[in-house]
């Protein structure tokens, strides 16, 4: 029966129907024909259970924060600033790229909302300054895939709720291995722009006046990463009101630099409410769909199929971690975290991994999903800043970033350290 919901998952998904939509409908045809009992007469409980949280409220403030930062100038001048410290580099503007993306990664907690963000405000410098349009939008693409890992990440977020999962330990988890990979994009970027240099662009330097004055461009988005992530583990406030916290710093800073209007807060809200919604639709039906799996006696099927294969706790990871990637072809990231966690997470945990460390590495692992075609959200994402060449230009150039993700899943797994060292210490 697994393989038949597994099947029609995807098929409904290759419909274009939306993603929330699917999970409800195989929970309805879960009900007609793999159940005994009339499961839908428990939708309304389990709707209201899903969604009574005081932790998901984080999401919208989340959300609007980056929305605030995006349309509040904020990004420009940031980018700006960026370009001044790192045009030395092989690749040059490339690697102001990643670091705009590391920053905004550092307050939006979105990955979509990152690479709009950056593409933006990027794209129009690639053509001007000669670089090779595969590599630009592609780092871009990599580059926003940072905004679910860095805290405070929504995806996280998300994880911590379905999991029971302190999520303070979850941001700290993700902050070095979110760090490292960002390190680990620009060193790639590097290494490609040595060997090749025409990739790069031509070379541009800045006066050290220059780069010391532009640093001024860079306090109000660290100022707004202190407070949101400091007051969490300084116990001043949760998540949630912390976020609250940085909504009003954010609008404090557009403010004083002359972004906020009642155009820019109308169009910030209507952002707000569009990306949240689809959020909490896809929760409830993943929620639902849960429910109808447990009650039908289907996770108890996976979890036999999984534990019959005779294989090691580590044996059972890497399947699970391929089981990850090739999902990660055709379904969304967000999707795939909800429908998955309540199954695979109480597997992983029995076997004696980590659950905060399996968080941040199935982070990693969704990830490669948006960059990886055909659903890769990041790729179209791009691609509808640059308003000119081919989708594959830019899969081209977010190729190499992906082996950067698989290498860190490689770390991940032989020193877990690197997720969990933080967590330890405080």
């Amino acid at each position: 029966m697994i393989w038949s919901v597994s099947i029609a998952l995807l098929g409904l998904l290759s419909l274009s129907i939306p993603v929330g939509i699917v999970l409800f409908i195989l929970g309805f045809g879960i009900d007609q024909f793999a159940s005994p009992f009339p499961l839908i007469r428990g939708l309304g409980q389990v709707v209201w259970s899903s969604s009574n949280s005081s932790t998901l409220i984080a999401i919208p403030f989340f959300v609007l924060l980056g929305e605030i930062l995006v349309r509040g100038g904020v990004a420009e001048r940031t980018y700006s600033s960026l370009d001044k410290w790192f045009s030395w580099l092989p690749g040059g503007l490339v690697h102001a790229n990643i670091g705009t993306a590391t920053m905004f990664s550092a307050t939006s907690g979105s990955s979509v909302a990152t690479a709009a963000t950056v593409a933006t405000v990027a794209m129009p410098q690639a053509d001007k300054l000669g670089y090779d349009p595969r590599l630009f939008s592609g780092a871009i693409a990599a580059g926003g895939t940072l905004g679910i890992l860095i805290p405070p990440s929504i995806n996280l977020i998300v994880y911590g709720f379905l999991t029971e999962t302190s999520i303070p330990r979850l941001f700290l988890a993700g902050l070095i291995p979110g760090l490292l990979m960002a390190a680990a994009f620009m060193a790639i970027t590097a290494l490609i722009c040595w060997f090749w240099p025409a990739l790069g662009g031509s070379s541009r330097s800045f006066g050290w006046g220059e780069r010391i004055a532009s640093l001024a461009q860079l306090v109000p988005i660290i100022a707004l990463f202190t407070v949101v992530i400091g007051s969490i583990y300084a116990g001043w406030a949760t998540p949630t009101e912390s976020a609250a916290v940085g909504v009003a710093m954010a609008l404090l800073i557009a403010a004083i630099n002359g972004g906020v209007g009642l155009s820019m807060l109308r169009e910030a809200l209507l952002g707000t409410i569009r990306i949240t919604a689809m959020i909490m639709l896809v929760i409830i039906g993943a929620y639902f769909l849960n429910f109808t799996l447990a009650s039908a006696g289907l996770g108890r099927e996976l979890t036999g199929l999984l534990q019959g294969t005779g294989l090691s706790p580590m044996g059972t990871l890497f399947l699970v971690i391929l089981l990850y990637i090739v999902l990660g072809f055709f379904i969304e990231t967000l999707s795939l975290m909800v429908a998955t966690i309540p199954i695979i997470v109480p597997i992983i945990a029995e076997l004696g991994f980590d659950k905060v460390w399996f968080g941040v590495l199935m982070i990693v692992l969704i990830e490669m999903a948006l960059i990886t075609p055909p659903v890769g959200l990041n790729l179209y994402v791009v691609q509808g800043a640059r308003k000119s060449g081919t989708l594959s230009e830019v899969m081209m150039g977010a190729l190499p970033y992906v082996l950067v993700m698989l290498a860190m899943v490689g770390l991940l797994v032989l020193f877990p350290g690197l997720a969990l060292f933080l967590p330890a210490a405080l």
